[in-house]
């Protein structure tokens, strides 16, 4: 058998694999979260989020409602070496995102069944 034969059928063989998969995974909620910065975020997401009255009047004062809030944490970096990861009951973590080209911070207490947002900030105030 020719290498192009071996090729082909090789091809042929991947396509409609993918094809299966693409039948059996289609509509499922699927997603490769290995990175600790994504897995990180990902839970937080997770859990209904609460506000300190801090970080609830600097909502108010910059206009910012809770989707941007949830969007700012789904979509920022956490700074693992600003967190802190070593307490034993809810773990503080420090997310740098950009908000309307601001800079902002924000310290999320990730609790078992609630994320809270101690400091929301911008990083130059």
């Amino acid at each position: 058998m020719k290498f192009t034969q071996r090729l082909a059928y090789y091809l042929s063989g991947f396509a409609l694999g993918l094809i299966i998969l693409m039948f059996f995974l289609n509509g499922k909620n699927a997603s490769c979260d290995y990175g600790p910065n994504a897995r990180t975020v990902k839970n937080i997401s997770s859990k209904p989020i609460t506000y300190t009255n801090e970080v609830s009047n600097f909502m108010v004062n910059q206009s910012i409602d809770s989707s941007t809030v949830i969007n700012l944490i789904k979509y920022g970096n956490v700074d693992f070496t600003k967190s802190n990861t070593e307490l034993d009951s809810c773990k503080i973590y420090h997310i740098d995102n950009t908000y309307k080209d601001k800079a902002i911070i924000l310290n999320v207490e990730n609790c078992d069944s609630i994320a809270k947002i101690l400091v929301m900030s911008y990083l130059n105030e």
